[in-house]
C-alpha cells in the first residue's frame, strides 16, 4: 500500500512538474491536489515538499509555489506519546532529570514537539521530544521513494525528470532533522561561532536522551514587527543578522538554512535569538570558497567571473547544454543586480532566475551550493520590512574578503 501511495505521489508530482500530465488540470489544481496528498502521507513528504519548494533549479515555478503552501505546524502529540518517548530516552536505571515537566507543548512540528520543564537545580529548560517511531517510518519512506524514483525515471513520459537526484538531495537534509543529538552539536557550534552577534540557547547534554534534546529556556520570545523599533534600531538589527549570516556562509561554513520567523525571534532589547538547528549544513572548503567568490564578484560587478564560478560549482554539465546562452543570460542577470540596495536587490527573484537558467540548460546545481541560499532567501522579506535601504551586497564584502584571505 505504501509503495503504491509513493508511486502515485511521484507520478503526480513528476507529471505536474514537467507539464506532461495526461489531462490538463484546472488552474490552481496542482496546489489543491498535491499539497493535501503530501500532508496525508505524513512528515517525510511534508518536509520533502518544503525543501523542494525552494528548488526552482529542479521544479517549475508553479510547482514550487504550490509546495510553498506546506507548513510544518502539526497537532501536538498526545501526552501518552510524549511519555512513551521519554520512557525510551530515560529507561530504568537512568535518573529522571526533571523536577517538573509540563506535557502541554510550547511548539509542535512534524518531527518533534517542544515542552517546558525544570531541572532539579531549578534551571528552566526547553525539551525537544521526537515523535515516537518517526525515525523508522521516515527511513522506510525514503527507501521506497528511492526505489520508485528509479522506476519512474524509466517510465515513458517521465524521462528527463531528475527524480532520483531530488530524492538523493532532499533525503539526507530531511533525515538529519531526526537526529537530535546532531542538532545539539550544531547548536553548540553555532553558539560558539555566532555568540557575539545572535543569542542561541545553550544545550544541557547531561539531561538529554535518545530522541530528546534539552536546552535553556529563553523567555520573552515575541514576534516584534518593524513598528516596535526605531529606524536606527531596525537598521542595527538587520546588520546584526546579516553579519551572522555572512559569518556562517563565508567564514565558518556552518550554515543554518532554516531562519524563518518560527526560528528567528527578537527581544524588546533588540537582541536577536536563533532557535532550532535541525537544518544546518556544513560547506566543504571548496564550496565555501566558490560561494564567497560568487558573491564578491556579484558585489563588484564581474559577470564573467560569476558565470565561471557557477559552472565550476555544477555537479553535471551535459553535452547538450547551451553554455553560450547560459553565459550570456547569467552575465546579463549579474549586470542587472550589481550594486542594488535591499529594496531593489531581491534575492528571491535573482535566485529563481539563476536556478531557472540552470534548469532550462540542464546544468545540475550542486546541493551543497544551493542549500545555503535558503539562509538568505528565508530572511529576505524580514530584511526588506526592517530596513529597505541596507546595502545587502556592501554588507557582505568584509566577510567575503576575510574568507578569501583565509
Amino acid at each position: 500500500m505504501w509503495a503504491l501511495a509513493c508511486a502515485g505521489l511521484l507520478v503526480t508530482l513528476s507529471r505536474w512538474a514537467v507539464g506532461r500530465a495526461l489531462r490538463r488540470p484546472a488552474p490552481g489544481a496542482p496546489g489543491r491536489s498535491v499539497v493535501p496528498t503530501l500532508v496525508r502521507l505524513g512528515p517525510t513528504f511534508v518536509k520533502s515538499g518544503q525543501l523542494l519548494s525552494t528548488r526552482s533549479d529542479l521544479l517549475s515555478p508553479a510547482s514550487c509555489a504550490a509546495l510553498a503552501q506546506l507548513t510544518d505546524r502539526m497537532a501536538a502529540m498526545p501526552a501518552g506519546d510524549v511519555r512513551r518517548a521519554l520512557a525510551k530516552a530515560y529507561p530504568d536505571g537512568r535518573p529522571w532529570p526533571f523536577a517538573e515537566f509540563d506535557y502541554t507543548a510550547v511548539a509542535s512540528g512534524s518531527i518533534a514537539g517542544v515542552y517546558r520543564a525544570r531541572l532539579h537545580d531549578g534551571q528552566a529548560v526547553a525539551v525537544k521530544v521526537r515523535r515516537p517511531g518517526l525515525d523508522r517510518q521516515m527511513v522506510a519512506d525514503f527507501r521506497l521513494l528511492g526505489l520508485v524514483a528509479r522506476m519512474g525515471e524509466r517510465m515513458p513520459g517521465l524521462r528527463g525528470l531528475p527524480a532520483q537526484r531530488m530524492i538523493d538531495q532532499v533525503g539526507p537534509a530531511v533525515l538529519n532533522q531526526l537526529d537530535l543529538a546532531r542538532e545539539a552539536v550544531m547548536l553548540e557550534r553555532l553558539r560558539l561561532n555566532l555568540g557575539a552577534m545572535v543569542r542561541i540557547p545553550a544545550t544541557v547534554p547531561d539531561a538529554a536522551g535518545e530522541g530528546v534534546l534539552v536546552m535553556e529556556f529563553l523567555d520573552g520570545l515575541e514576534r516584534f514587527g518593524p513598528a516596535s523599533f526605531t529606524r536606527d534600531q531596525r537598521s542595527t538589527i538587520v546588520k546584526q543578522i546579516l553579519r551572522a549570516v555572512f559569518q556562517m556562509l563565508f567564514i565558518d561554513g556552518l550554515v543554518h538554512c532554516d531562519m524563518h520567523p518560527g526560528n528567528l525571534y527578537l527581544r524588546t532589547s533588540g537582541e536577536v535569538v536563533l532557535l532550532d538547528a535541525g537544518f544546518v549544513v556544513e560547506l566543504s572548503p571548496r564550496v565555501r570558497k566558490l560561494f564567497a567568490q560568487f558573491f564578491l564578484n556579484l558585489a563588484l560587478g564581474r559577470p564573467d567571473e560569476c558565470v565561471e564560478i557557477v559552472l565550476r560549482s555544477a555537479s553535471a554539465l551535459p553535452a547538450g547544454a547551451d553554455l553560450y546562452g547560459f553565459r550570456r543570460d547569467l552575465s546579463q542577470l549579474v549586470r542587472e543586480n550589481h550594486g542594488k540596495r535591499a529594496g531593489q536587490f531581491r534575492l528571491g527573484p535573482f535566485a529563481a532566475r539563476l536556478f531557472d537558467l540552470q534548469r532550462r540548460n540542464r546544468i545540475s546545481a550542486d546541493p551543497e551550493f544551493v542549500f545555503p541560499l535558503l539562509s538568505l532567501l528565508v530572511l529576505e522579506g524580514m530584511i526588506n520590512d526592517f530596513d529597505v535601504q541596507v546595502d545587502f551586497q556592501a554588507q557582505s564584502i568584509p566577510a567575503l574578503f576575510e574568507a578569501l584571505r583565509s
